[in-house]
């Protein structure tokens, strides 16, 4: 009855019971802190109002901060679950920019990259820039056989060292009239050089390697067929070349084992001879019977599933 009692009276003046604080104590120290997960509250800006998260780049500092969304890569996003770091809406016309941006970038720091089909491997060539000008000696006739190119001064007294590296550097070329007449002006420009050939090598090394680089079975095909016609246009020629193995036969490695394996079926396009990989096989003989003594222990270096043309 007397407990009873004081705890009316406490009610009635607007106090608590102490045995009440004594429980509540109890009953906080024996549950578990999972019990009571803490309670996440929308971040609120002025006026209570709702702040959306921001969109920052991946590998940033600004990833470590709160309230902060990770967008993917430029080259992997999408217009869906894309945004831009001030937490607009995305653009898609500042997306496409965005990307061919740096598409571009990295086609100018990798020189002649891989890319889709359809795209030009050779737009920044040399050799466009001059033809665009029309500062190469150049012409195009048309006969009934095919398109030929013309020279319009004698080929005998052109500069090789200007001319012959410009030629090779429109190889990369994958597009008309660029190709056409770049192909057949090396040609040409092979067949009438002799001599002059051998004090032009440094300067064919990187067209050569950069053509290569672009993949393209049509333009390594045509570069493997202008290596050889190069090789064999002079005695000093070949062994001129082993010193930069280095730099042209790691595609020759990449690409040895690309044959065309058509079990018993017949291969129709053997009178174009785009097989890469017997190509390449023809190049590397090529190379080694006209490159010296030293040509096939370079050669092995590196292409190590090469084999020697003299022993088999």
């Amino acid at each position: 009855m007397a407990q009873t009692a004081r705890i009316s009276t406490a009610h009635a003046y607007g106090t608590r019971p102490s045995h009440d604080y004594h429980a509540t104590a109890i009953s906080l120290k024996h549950r578990s802190k999972s019990a009571n997960p803490p309670q996440l509250r929308p971040l609120s800006g002025i006026h209570g109002a709702a702040v959306r998260p921001r969109y920052v780049p991946p590998f940033s500092i600004q990833s470590q901060q709160k309230n902060t969304v990770v967008i993917n890569g430029p080259i992997h996003e999408t217009t869906a679950t894309t945004a831009s770091a001030r937490g607009r809406a995305p653009n898609p016309k500042c997306l496409k920019k965005q990307q061919k941006s740096i598409s571009t970038l990295n086609l100018g720091m990798g020189g002649f990259n891989a890319g889709p089909p359809g795209t030009d491997s050779g737009r920044g060539t040399l050799f466009r820039m001059y033809f665009d000008r029309g500062d190469l000696p150049i012409k195009m006739e048309y006969l009934c056989g095919g398109d030929k190119i013309g020279w319009t001064l004698d080929i005998d007294k052109l500069d090789y060292s200007l001319y012959l590296p410009l030629f090779f550097d429109g190889l990369a070329e994958t597009k008309h009239p660029y190709k056409t007449y770049a192909r057949q002006g090396v040609t040409d420009l092979l067949l009438a050089g002799g001599e002059k050939i051998h004090t032009v090598i440094p300067q064919l090394i990187l067209p050569l390697k950069n053509a290569l680089s672009t993949r393209n079975l049509e333009v390594m095909c045509t570069t493997l067929k202008i290596i050889q016609q190069l090789v064999m246009s002079s005695d000093q020629v070949g062994p001129a070349l082993v010193p930069f193995y280095r730099q042209l036969l790691p595609m020759f490695n990449a690409f040895k084992v690309k044959n065309l394996n058509c079990g018993d079926e017949i291969d129709y396009a053997q009178k174009n001879n785009l097989n890469l990989g017997d190509l390449i096989d023809e190049t590397l003989q090529v190379l080694e019977l006209h490159g010296g003594e030293d040509a096939f222990i370079n050669i092995k270096y590196m292409v190590p599933t090469y084999e020697s043309c003299y022993l088999n």
